[in-house]
């Protein structure tokens, strides 16, 4: 049994487009990022500092986890993306294997070890980035959004084992005129464009189907829609906390 809490882990979800990589770009010290590429090694839209390496088998992100926890020379672990990561997973350690039940067991344990025995109890600050699906579910009648993930893990999704969700949205300016705090900034290029990237960190009668999520009290209202910003974000949490 552990006591370690991980307060500095986040999920941000969204599709693509929406401005899930770029939220990245203002992270502190960037020299000090462990940057970890799912994705085929697609490079990130902005020039960085990132120690970035590229992810070939999913259990090269258990050792950059063991190489980064407790090493002072690093501040922050991102994952991007677990979609990505769990596909890579499926590919090569369930398509065409005899067994597929078994194999599917070992997916959900892969996916709850990384989890609680790595990302919970690291000493830094952890993001993951995830792309989302939507869907209209027959049964309540209304839009939902997620992350995909197959298995057992569908059941819960991969959310529930985060305590900080947001999601990321390209919202017109109009939709957000309601809203106004000190980590919502309007900036002329938004005002050009008449549309802001933003994380969503609450539900609103638009979204109920969506799986976004933080503690009692750590978001406004009027914080509802913040910039998208990694780093804001994490900052957030730790005023939060402390």
């Amino acid at each position: 049994m552990t006591t370690n809490i991980n307060d500095q882990m986040v999920l941000i979800g969204g599709e693509s487009g929406t401005g899930k990589s770029m939220s990245l770009a203002n992270l502190k010290n960037q020299e000090r990022v462990l940057y970890l590429n799912c994705e085929a090694g697609k490079r990130l839209p902005f020039k960085n500092k990132f120690l970035s390496k590229t992810i070939t088998e999913p259990h090269q992100v258990y050792e950059a986890f063991d190489y980064v926890n407790g090493n002072k020379d690093y501040d922050t672990v991102v994952v991007d993306t677990i979609t990505f990561l769990l596909d890579m997973y499926e590919s090569q350690y369930i398509a065409g294997v005899p067994d597929g039940r078994a194999a599917w067991g070992e997916f959900a344990q892969y996916f709850k070890k990384l989890m609680q025995d790595y990302a919970a109890k690291s000493d830094k600050s952890v993001i993951f980035l995830a792309h989302t699906l939507t869907w209209y579910d027959e049964k309540s009648m209304q839009m939902k959004t997620s992350v995909p993930v197959k298995g057992a893990l569908k059941n819960n999704g991969i959310e529930a084992y985060f305590s900080t969700v947001v999601s990321t949205k390209k919202v017109e300016l109009t939709k957000l005129e309601p809203y106004h705090s000190d980590l919502l900034n309007i900036t002329d290029t938004d005002k050009m464009l008449g549309y802001k990237h933003v994380f969503q960190t609450q539900l609103t009668k638009e979204t109920v189907g969506d799986r976004i999520r933080s503690p009692i009290g750590m978001f406004s209202t009027a914080q509802t829609y913040i910039d998208n910003d990694a780093q804001l974000l994490l900052d957030h949490l730790k005023d939060y906390y402390s």
